[in-house]
């Protein structure tokens, strides 16, 4: 190898490093509850998720056309991973993320309120580009938190990507946002170009519990 050639290579590896440790800064920066991947779903095990769309959002041309993603599913079906999977990608794109929980988020708007601190905490929000927001209709939301959680929503309204992951379909957030015209002026922002995948109902947790039990009992027997 000739020097120059060496000199090139060892640039080219000082760019790959840089680049592989501002994508994990980034992944830090989100906050991600666990780690996900793509890689590590199961797509085999849940026939209501369509790999080809899954793996046409890790391509983040959502994120940069400021769309939004709905995962809408029982607990156990994936939706969780899938969120932090596709925000990981999104990091590791370049793209930056913030991943919280819908009450933790909402909690934390309430106390900006108290504080005095809403708008430069919504405009913190409003600068990511990618909001990943877990466990929507887990919790009762009463109409304050509710409306807060709407001002967030409204900043990053075609400005930036918002993405959802819920155990209620649509119909029944009602639940969750217990004002009508609120609710349906959240789900209008949470869906409109956007993608909604609805995950079913089949646990999988539960399943591979009850096929690892049944793997036991078939092994004791023989």
């Amino acid at each position: 190898m000739t020097y120059r050639g060496f000199l090139a290579e060892l640039l080219m590896a000082e760019c790959d490093d840089r680049a592989r440790r501002r994508s994990e800064r980034r992944i830090k920066a989100a906050g991600f509850s666990r780690e996900k991947s793509l890689r590590s779903f199961d797509f085999g095990a849940n026939p209501n998720i369509d790999p080809a769309t899954i793996h046409a959002l890790a391509s983040c041309e959502w994120i940069k056309k400021s769309q939004p993603l709905c995962l809408i599913g029982d607990s156990g079906t994936g939706k969780s991973h899938l969120l932090i999977a596709l925000g990981t990608e999104a990091a590791m794109k370049g793209y930056r993320v913030r991943y919280t929980l819908a009450t933790k988020l909402v909690n934390e708007l309430v106390k900006a309120a108290d504080e005095k601190q809403l708008n430069k905490t919504i405009a913190r929000y409003g600068r990511v580009d990618l909001l990943c927001i877990d466990e929507l209709g887990y919790m009762e939301l009463d109409r304050h938190g509710a409306e807060l959680l709407f001002q967030i929503l409204t900043e990053s309204e075609e400005k930036n990507s918002v993405a959802i992951a819920s155990n209620e379909s649509f119909g029944g957030w009602t639940k969750t946002f217990t004002d009508s015209r609120l609710c349906a002026a959240i789900v209008d922002r949470l869906t409109f170009n956007g993608t909604i995948i609805e995950t079913g109902t089949d646990s999988y947790r539960i399943a591979s519990t009850r096929a690892r039990a049944r793997a036991e009992e078939s092994a004791k027997a023989s």
